[in-house]
């Protein structure tokens, strides 16, 4: 039998761990000839049909997510008429509901797998031409000949530590930017809003297996791990040994990990503090700072311990923290989204992103949507369009600020000038992102001169104070000396008699003052600050920096 997996990704750096996964558990199975066709959503469906008839398969496999389902859907259709006869096996999160309408609405798929893969889809692919065997099978969703329909529940695996790694199989894919490390499936929290809220029970994989693999990848030459374990830090005994092995690589590779931050203790703090600088980039889950959002929500955890968490992450230079909103979950305003936002920038998160509320398939969000009043979208991603708290318009703000603050809070130049923006008036964020929006630069890219133009020509006429600290952030960030925010700037040939002649002192912030340095004075109100260039590579940022008394 000839399977042919359809994957399709958001783009060519990221890969989905699925087919490796599930192919891994039957490679041995010699009589199953299984193929890939790959693609993005940005390709054209019309070509990867035609590919995936071409090789005439007898079963198409595909997984759904958010970002492929309308792709994924385009595709099959158009391959299931070029070659008749095709069975079509969707899986993935898009089908943790209800799947009738999905499977009378698309007539071509054979069946949906609800859950987990590993066994649900091998079971299947044995007896796919035994419809009658399928209620024995776990996770199964499909119609009878008769259109009634019949879903025997959720597939678990529950002895997920004995499945074979996905890095066992020829199909996982070794030259993307970053793979993903499964270590554990399941959550202990139950977060409606999320697809693993309702996981239970929490598998894990031994401290010797995740050993075993981190080898593997090093051995491959991996740089970049994202760790998919929603309950990293449930287990500090488990969290203290991982991030032991994770401290065997510093410098090698870089692990991106999910962290609760009101489950941080005193023990985890102590072994945080002294990891090695870069080796993580936690994201802490927030979601909301109100009390009753987060009630509402399904969230497990202190609120004021998540945030004296998050305080401390945020505390240490050795490592990265984003945090994330959701803009649109119940009971929450668009107030206190802005009052959120400021409190996790004066608390001084690396990186912030505001998302929308999605009423995911088979989430408690979604069951419960009605007696919510959440109005939302019937086609992925099925985002959010209306609440008891935030209208159409108010939601519609929210992912302005969004694009705000990723323009310019998440840009490392204009970081330090957007947070002291906001400490000093909680009325900048939503101000300046009306400006945004007014000169309608919100849906476009920006370059990094593009958004620092616009920056400087916004504090000059509201901020005027802060015009010094924009022109500093433009200047360390390469951008041109030539143009306005580089503020009053003059080349300084020799800064030992400008010093001497002038009767200044000057204080080092950074780099070494050199015979050799092109120097830049920029003079902004009694403020006068020195840069330092490197002559000979032509470097477009300052190597030294220093105040001029």
């Amino acid at each position: 039998m000839k399977i042919l997996w359809l994957d399709i990704n958001s783009s060519y750096s990221h890969s989905s761990v699925a087919l490796p996964a599930i192919h891994a558990q039957v490679m041995e199975r010699s009589e199953w000839e299984w193929s890939v066709v790959r693609g993005t959503i940005n390709d054209n469906p019309g070509a990867l049909a035609a590919a995936v008839a071409e090789q005439r398969p007898d079963v198409i496999a595909a997984t759904f997510w958010l970002f492929n389902h309308q792709m994924q859907t385009e595709i099959i259709s158009r391959a299931v008429q070029l070659a008749e006869g095709i069975k079509v096996v969707c899986g993935g999160p898009e089908f943790l509901g209800n799947n009738e309408a999905f499977l009378k609405r698309n007539g071509y798929v054979t069946a949906v797998i609800k859950g987990e893969g590993e066994i649900a889809l091998p079971k299947l692919l044995e007896a796919i031409k035994t419809p009658s065997e399928w209620k024995s099978i776990e996770g199964l969703c499909w119609l009878s000949e008769d259109g009634t329909y019949n879903d025997t529940g959720i597939a678990r695996v529950s002895g997920f530590a004995a499945l074979r790694f996905p890095e066992e199989s020829p199909f996982f894919k070794w030259d993307k930017p970053f793979v993903q490390l499964e270590t554990t499936r399941g959550c202990f929290n139950t977060c409606a809003f999320c697809v693993s809220g309702g996981e239970k029970p929490v598998r894990y994989q031994s401290i010797q297996q995740v050993k075993e693999r981190l080898e593997n990848l090093y051995a491959h030459n991996i740089k970049d791990v994202r760790v998919l374990d929603r309950t990293f830090n449930y287990d500090i005994e488990r969290t203290c040994q991982m991030l032991d092995l994770f401290t065997l690589y510093a410098g090698k590779m870089r692990f991106h990990l999910e962290i609760h931050p009101s489950l941080i203790s005193d023990t985890l703090k102590a072994k945080l503090a002294v990891l090695p600088k870069g080796l993580l980039h936690l994201e802490a889950g927030i979601q909301s700072l109100n009390s009753t959002v987060i009630v509402e929500s399904g969230r497990k955890g202190s609120l004021n311990s998540s945030v004296e968490g998050l305080k401390y992450l945020c505390s240490l230079d050795n490592l990265e923290t984003h945090a994330d909103l959701i803009a649109g979950l119940p009971s929450y305003t668009l107030k206190m989204l802005c009052n959120d936002i400021a409190s996790l920038i004066k608390l001084g998160v690396d990186e912030l992103q505001v998302e929308s509320l999605k009423v995911l398939p088979g989430t408690l969000m979604r069951i419960k949507s009605k007696e919510l009043g959440l109005k939302y979208s019937p086609l992925p991603p099925y985002e959010i369009l209306q609440t008891p708290a935030m209208s159409p318009y108010e939601l519609k703000t929210a992912m302005q600020m969004s694009r705000m603050l990723d323009f310019y809070y998440n840009a490392p130049a204009w970081q330090k000038v957007v947070r002291d923006l906001i400490c000093s008036d909680g009325s900048f964020i939503d101000e300046f992102t009306a400006h945004l929006d007014k000169i309608k630069v919100l849906d476009s890219p920006l370059s990094l001169e593009r958004r620092g133009i616009i920056l400087y020509e916004y504090c000059k006429d509201h901020y005027a104070d802060m015009l010094a600290e924009v022109s500093i952030a433009w200047i360390e960030a390469g951008c041109s000396l030539k143009k306005e925010p580089a503020g009053e700037n003059v080349k300084v040939k020799n800064i030992e008699a400008f010093l001497a002649d002038n009767g200044y002192t000057m204080s080092v912030k950074y780099g070494t003052a050199k015979a050799t340095h092109r120097y830049y004075l920029l003079t902004s109100g009694d403020r006068k600050i020195l840069f330092g260039y490197d002559a000979e590579n032509h470097q477009p940022s300052p190597i030294f920096k220093a105040e001029i008394n």
